[in-house]
């Protein structure tokens, strides 16, 4: 009878754990070189566990992820000054990947750095964050988590998007709620339409935006239609990732100068060369042609390599 009342147990605080596996397997590093060696360097440590700790043991939908389906995600918090004391300046570069289907290999979800990070941090204070209080009681301190959560959800709405049509739009939906209650107050940036055209505020505006509708399908075509067919189905996956590059540039031909078309683009150069390399000539000149009006930055890498 003992027995079997401990396999019960057992087997009930298995099912427990599985169903409130976490859906994040981010790693949170801080760079500290450039603040004054007068600053005590342990709270930065404490730091980067509570924010490890943050986004690794909360729960941020409601479904179950296995271990292999967990989002694969850095955050490289570099601080850059003290803006007065314990409030810290810096920036934050958030990178994030999804396994690809019949593949060890990890694309990019996203690979963005904001350059608007500023936070109040005292040594072992609380770092918490409640999606209907984002303001909290000091704009300062609720800065820090509210960052952290706005970029968990834009990595699970970019994930959920990337395996269904519109899948992440609640995930967008609570990250809009973070822009629209965000903290307000001295040095806070980001959050706003005034400050600047590649921020917080623009990317979930980019998302949200139904006149924008198309770039969900630009997100699901290239992944699920694109890259998770290339193991069984190359050539019809690169046809699929070519009509997700050619929805990218009508999109940027109609609304120029979005955040979302950068973002897209950011770090896939050697990705898409990968993908284009053995093409035929045809298929090669018109990826050439496309990726040489979306990505100007790479224009001579893939002339060089897709030739």
């Amino acid at each position: 009878m003992y027995r079997y009342f401990l396999l019960i147990l057992l087997f009930t605080v298995s099912i427990n754990t599985y169903t409130h596996a976490q859906e994040l397997k981010a790693k949170v590093t801080v760079i500290t070189s450039r603040i004054p060696s007068t600053v005590d360097k342990k709270i930065f440590n404490t730091l980067q566990t509570q924010l490890n700790n943050f986004l690794n043991n909360r729960k941020w939908s409601k479904d179950v992820f296995k271990e292999n389906e967990k989002i694969v995600c850095n955050f490289l918090l570099n601080l850059e000054s003290i803006a007065e004391q314990d409030v810290y300046k810096g920036s934050l570069t958030i990178q994030a990947a999804r396994p690809i289907f019949n593949s060890s290999y990890q694309a990019a979800l996203i690979n963005f750095m904001d350059p608007d990070v500023t936070f109040k941090y005292v040594e072992y204070q609380p770092v918490e964050f409640n999606d209907n209080r984002v303001q909290g009681s000091d704009a300062l301190a609720a800065n820090l988590t509210a960052i952290f959560a706005y970029y968990a959800y834009m990595i699970m709405g970019l994930d959920y998007d990337s395996f269904s049509p519109k899948g992440g739009q609640s995930y967008f939906q609570k990250a809009q709620n973070i822009v629209n209650n965000a903290p307000e107050g001295k040095n806070i940036s980001g959050w706003r339409v005034f400050d600047g055209l590649r921020n917080r505020y623009f990317f979930t505006e980019n998302l949200m935006n139904t006149k924008y509708n198309i770039v969900h399908d630009v997100i699901y075509t290239y992944y699920r239609s694109g890259l998770d067919k290339m193991y069984e189905a190359d050539k019809e996956a690169r046809n699929n990732i070519l009509q997700a590059l050619s929805q990218l540039q009508n999109f940027n031909k109609e609304n120029p100068n979005t955040m979302f078309v950068q973002f897209f683009m950011q770090g896939k150069a050697n990705e898409l060369i990968g993908i284009f390399k053995n093409s035929d000539f045809e298929e090669k000149n018109r990826a050439l042609s496309i990726l040489s009006l979306l990505d100007i930055p790479n224009i001579t890498k893939y002339k060089e390599q897709l030739k």
